[in-house]
This record gives structure tokens, C-alpha cells and sequence, in this order.
């Protein structure tokens, strides 16, 4: 059984996660509606993977005998001056959704909730690599400044992306 603390957390957490998806699918219809497809299909693979984090913390939640209540989650923005921008502001909330990720494992190890622990930490590793990611993205960017052709060409690149299920 989930200590109550450490359920209500999980269950803020799904909504963060689902939030983090409604996030990237905004960002998605902002970048088709400036024409960078790529940039719009890499989104499409974070939507997947962000849908896919809160369903796995939803399954944790019901397997470990507690009850998932879901909340309406916030209307993200919907627009940017650049591609940059947005790449920065995911960056930004990246960083949130790990400082989320770390809080909820000192809370895990506080309440002696060691089953908790060991789950989140796919979540800790995801998080490194979500950041990582993105601040690749954000450092070409920023290379690129105003550059038309740079733009186009990471844009064909960033449309090369599929999401898989990761292996668990």
C-alpha cells in the first residue's frame, strides 16, 4: 500500500505528466503552423513519450493498491517568437519536471517507501536524458541564430524521430 503522502504525489505527477504532453502537442500545432514539419513531428514523439510517463506512473498507482484522481490539467501557451524560444521554454520545463522527479524520490526515501524509490528511478535516468536532449537542440539553435539553411537542415534532422516504447 502507497503511504498517502507519497500517493498524492504520484497522482501530482501524473497530472504534470499528461500537462508535459498537452505542452508539447501546443508547441506541435505551432511549429506545423510555421511550416517546420520536422520540428512538428519531434514534438509528436514527445507528446508519445510524455502520455506514455503518466500512464506508466497511472499503472504504478493502481498496481500498488492506490487510486489515481485525475485533475484538469492547465492550458499550456501556444505561441513563441522563435523556434529557440520554445526550445528554451521546454528546456525550462524540463528542468521542473526533474526537480518533480527528485522531490518525489526524497519523499519515497523519507516515508520508507523503498518499492517507490526503485520505480522512480527509471524517472531520475529519463530525466537526464530529457535535458540533455533538449539542451542539444537549444545549443543548435543557438548556432544557428537567423541562419535559414541551419534552421531547414535541423529541421529535416529533428524530423527523422520515432517514438518506441522504451524498454523497461
Amino acid at each position: 500500500m502507497l503511504p498517502e503522502k507519497v500517493l498524492k504525489a504520484l497522482n501530482n505527477q501524473i497530472n504534470a505528466e499528461m500537462y508535459s504532453g498537452y505542452l508539447y502537442l501546443s508547441m506541435e500545432s505551432y511549429f506545423q503552423s510555421v511550416s517546420l514539419s520536422g520540428f512538428a513531428a519531434w514534438m509528436r514523439g514527445q507528446v508519445q513519450e510524455e502520455l506514455f510517463h503518466g500512464m506508466k506512473f497511472y499503472d504504478y498507482v493502481n498496481e500498488r493498491g492506490g487510486r489515481v484522481t485525475l485533475d484538469s490539467i492547465d492550458r499550456p501557451d501556444a505561441e513563441w517568437k522563435t523556434p529557440l524560444d520554445a526550445f528554451e521554454h521546454i528546456l525550462k520545463h524540463e528542468q521542473m519536471v526533474t526537480v518533480m522527479v527528485n522531490e518525489l524520490m526524497s519523499l519515497a526515501v523519507e516515508e520508507q517507501d523503498y518499492a517507490t524509490t526503485i520505480f522512480l528511478q527509471w524517472f531520475v535516468s529519463e530525466q537526464v536524458e530529457e535535458e540533455a536532449t533538449v539542451g542539444e537542440v537549444v545549443d543548435k539553435l543557438r548556432l544557428i541564430k537567423n541562419e535559414s539553411s541551419g534552421l531547414f537542415f535541423l529541421d529535416a534532422e529533428l524530423g527523422k524521430r520515432v517514438f518506441t516504447l522504451p524498454e523497461e
